[in-house]
């Protein structure tokens, strides 16, 4: 019975012994499906910050927080990494009310007529003009200084999203080769003060069980020695795991290759640093697409040029499927058409405060946020990584 149970729990056997051609059945993998790749949840954060660069229209930028939120509410894990989102958003809460504060301290040069409250004004002297301590607080400053806060506020809560949905060790992990050096630094910078935790606390509660104070000054240099043996240890195990892996061996490549990787790396930076300056500021917004396309392909160019001194492999890598390019294009395609609208209709993206008016809802660039949706149908269902 037992052997029976064994030849059916085995079917490929019975054709082996019979001489007919075997398969080898591929294991399932754990989860049903693979992991969607951390770099696109960055993309698509970045298309919605970028977007939420474009304009102050409060609605548009509701929408935009109401839409990471969904997607983060749905897809974040129950890793710790994940619960980082909560801090992003009061983080932008306090940068708004900080923003309101200045105002209602500092006053705004935005004319108003609709006087809220008068402070008491403090005398400044003549080399400090055009600043001002207290005096009148207008409706119209304060709804200025909120649409600008909002903005900011919004761009921090997509990085938020994007901390809270992208693994970080996943995401060191599918750096490219010409920064592994970065990337392994990083990790060991990441898993150090969890370690340092964790031992600083075991010696606090070894040395509370045989009765030896823990706290003050006395305990401090008595389980601080046995903290640093343990993490001097600990390096050099690294050390020597690494040096086993054949971590910092290079392959030879020609001079000639690395001047042309060092160039277009370099520029290619500096191009993402001036493309990204012209997209977050209204005057650059004509040069800033196509000098950010260009530094990117000379950064990347130059990055996989780089790779081929750091030959290594990778142990079961992210792939980049379909789902990857919904998700980042959706970003994309989110930060597009709110530029688009923005060079359109700039009165519709940026609502005035003089004369005083109500926002209204412009119905496409509405139509256009919601297109950052798109995860929440087309990713599966988040599962339990390791932190």
């Amino acid at each position: 019975m037992g052997g029976r149970a064994a030849g059916a729990a085995r079917p490929g056997a019975a054709a082996s012994r019979a001489g007919g051609p075997t398969e080898a059945v591929p294991a399932r993998p754990r989860h049903g499906r693979a992991p969607l790749h951390p770099g696109a949840w960055w993309l698509w954060s970045l298309g919605l910050g970028t977007a939420a660069t474009r304009t102050t229209n409060p609605l548009l930028l509701a929408l935009l927080i109401a839409a990471a939120g969904y997607v983060v509410a749905t897809h974040r894990s129950p890793s710790p990494w994940s619960r980082s989102y909560t801090a992003f958003v009061k983080l932008a809460g306090a940068v708004l009310l900080i923003r309101l504060a200045f105002t209602v301290a500092l006053g705004s040069p935005v004319p108003g007529t609709h006087v809220l409250l008068t402070l008491p004004e403090i005398p400044l002297p003549h080399w400090a003009q055009g600043i001002r301590l207290g005096g009148r607080v207008t409706a119209e400053a304060l709804l200025f200084a909120g649409y600008n806060g909002l903005k900011l506020a919004t761009l921090l809560i997509c990085v938020g999203a994007a901390n809270a949905l992208a693994s970080p060790a996943r995401l060191l992990k599918s750096l490219p080769g010409a920064l592994y050096e970065a990337g392994v630094a990083v990790v060991v910078a990441l898993t150090f003060a969890p370690h340092l935790i964790s031992d600083v606390q075991r010696l606090r509660a070894a040395r509370r069980l045989r009765g030896r104070p823990d706290r003050g000054v006395r305990g401090l240099l008595q389980v601080g020695l046995p903290v640093l043996e343990g993490a001097l240890e600990r390096s050099v195990a690294l050390a020597a795991a690494m040096d086993a892996r054949g971590y910092g061996r290079t392959a030879e490549v020609p001079a000639r290759v690395r001047r042309t990787t060092t160039a277009l790396t370099l520029g290619g930076l500096l191009g993402v640093c001036a493309g990204t300056y012209g997209l977050l500021t209204a005057e650059g917004g004509a040069y800033g697409v196509p000098v950010l396309c260009a530094g990117s392909a000379a950064a990347l160019a130059g990055l996989r040029l780089g790779g081929r001194r750091s030959p290594r492999t990778r142990y079961r890598p992210d792939p980049w499927g379909v789902r990857a390019w919904l998700v980042a294009g959706s970003g994309a395609g989110v930060a597009a058409l709110l530029t688009l609208a923005a060079a359109r209709d700039p009165d519709a993206l940026h609502p005035g405060v003089v004369p005083l008016v109500a926002p209204s809802l412009p119905l496409w660039p509405a139509a256009a946020v919601l297109l950052a949706l798109l995860p929440a149908f087309v990713v599966p269902e988040p599962v339990e990584e390791p932190s």
